[in-house]
C-alpha cells in the first residue's frame, strides 16, 4: 500500500531484531510462519514462482488461538515460541473493509484526508476511529482508487502489544495484496482463494501486481462441502462467479484472458479442479497448501524476505 498503516501510528519505535516471522491474523487464530530457514528452504522461499513452494510448511507454521482481543496473551505465546522478531502481518477480511472510491482531485499530501471524508458514509467505523490506506492498479483509467479502512484503536492496540513483547512490525497488509506473491511471471493468473467462514476472494495477479479483486458472497462454507456437494451445483456456481470476474477483466479492463485459474481453498480442493476445469479453456489447478491460513502466513514471510509490497 502507498503509505502503510504504521506510518500514522506515531508512537511506534523501531528496535533491532533479526528473526523474521510471517503472521496471518484471523478472527479466531493467528498463524505464524518462521522465515529463518535452512539454505535449501530459503532458496525455495526466494524462488520466482511461489505457487508450488510447499516444502513441509507444517514444520515452520504454528497456530495460536485468538479471540480478537487477547493481543497481549497471544503475543506472549508467540514470543515464547519464536523470541523477538520482525513481523510482516496480513490481516483477515474481518479486520478491514476494502472500498473502491472516486479518487479526489487533490494534492498527494491531502489525499488521505480527502479520502477519509469521501468514504465515511460507506464504512462501519466512526470517522475518529478510521485508519486508512490506499492503493491503485496500473489498469485503473476511470479515476478510481482502492481504499483500505481499519479500526484505528484495534491497530494501535496491536502495535503497542507488539512493542511490549519485543516485536518490530515491518508492515501490515491485507489478503488481496499478498496474492501477487504466488506468481512472478508475465502471464495474468486468476486466483480463487477462501479462508474458512469468510467470503470468497477472486483476484487477478501478474508480475507481482494485483490487477483486480472481487469478494463474492455465498461460499463461506465451501471448505466444508463434500465432493458430492461440489458436483451438485456448488462447482457450477463457483464457475459462474469465476466467469463473471474474467468477463470484467477482459471487457471492462480490456485485458487478454488469464493464463490459468488457481484454487487456494481448504477441504475438497482437488475434487474441485476437474469440475471447474470442464467449464473453461484455461488450465485449472489447486495451489498446494497445508491450510489457507498457513499459506497466507507463508506469503507474508515471502514479503518480509524479499517481496516488493
Amino acid at each position: 500500500m502507498n503509505n502503510g498503516f504504521l506510518s500514522k501510528l506515531t508512537f511506534w519505535r523501531q528496535t533491532q531484531v533479526s528473526a523474521k516471522l510471517g503472521v496471518y491474523i484471523s478472527a479466531t487464530h493467528i498463524s505464524v510462519f518462521q522465515a529463518d530457514l535452512s539454505g535449501t528452504q530459503q532458496q525455495e522461499l526466494d524462488s520466482t514462482n511461489q505457487k508450488n513452494a510447499n516444502f513441509s510448511l507444517s514444520d515452520n507454521i504454528q497456530q495460536f488461538a485468538f479471540n480478537g482481543e487477547n493481543w497481549a496473551e497471544v503475543l506472549a505465546e508467540i514470543k515464547a515460541s519464536f523470541g523477538a522478531a520482525k513481523l510482516h502481518i496480513v490481516l483477515a477480511e474481518s479486520f478491514y473493509q476494502l472500498i473502491v472510491a472516486d479518487k479526489p482531485n487533490v494534492e498527494a499530501n491531502e489525499l488521505n484526508q480527502a479520502l477519509l471524508w469521501a468514504i465515511k458514509d460507506l464504512v462501519t467505523e466512526q470517522v475518529t476511529n478510521i485508519q486508512l490506506d490506499y492503493f491503485e492498479s496500473s489498469l485503473t483509467t476511470t479515476g478510481k482508487i482502492n481504499v483500505v479502512v481499519a479500526n484505528k484503536m484495534q491497530l494501535s492496540t496491536l502495535a503497542q502489544s507488539c512493542e511490549q513483547h519485543g516485536f518490530v512490525i515491518e508492515d501490515i497488509t491485507i489478503e488481496e495484496l499478498v496474492m501477487p506473491r504466488l506468481f512472478d511471471d508475465q502471464a495474468p493468473h486468476m486466483v480463487v482463494s477462501h479462508v474458512p467462514e469468510q467470503e470468497l476472494l477472486l483476484t487477478v495477479v501478474k508480475q507481482g501486481e494485483l490487477l483486480m479483486q472481487r469478494r463474492v458472497r455465498g461460499f463461506t462454507q465451501i471448505d466444508k462441502a463434500s465432493a458430492a456437494d461440489l458436483q451438485y451445483g456448488l462447482a457450477d456456481n463457483l464457475s459462474l462467479e469465476i466467469q463473471r470476474s474474467m468477463d470484467y477483466f477482459e471487457s471492462q479492463l480490456r485485458q487478454a484472458p488469464v493464463a490459468s485459474i488457481d484454487l487456494l481453498i481448504d477441504g475438497e480442493c482437488q475434487a474441485l479442479v476437474p469440475l471447474v476445469s470442464q467449464n473453461f479453456n484455461q488450465p485449472v489447478s489447486a495451489i498446494e497448501h497445508t491450510s489457507v491460513a498457513s499459506q497466507l502466513a507463508y506469503l507474508a514471510a515471502v514479503e518480509l524476505t524479499g517481496g516488493d509490497a
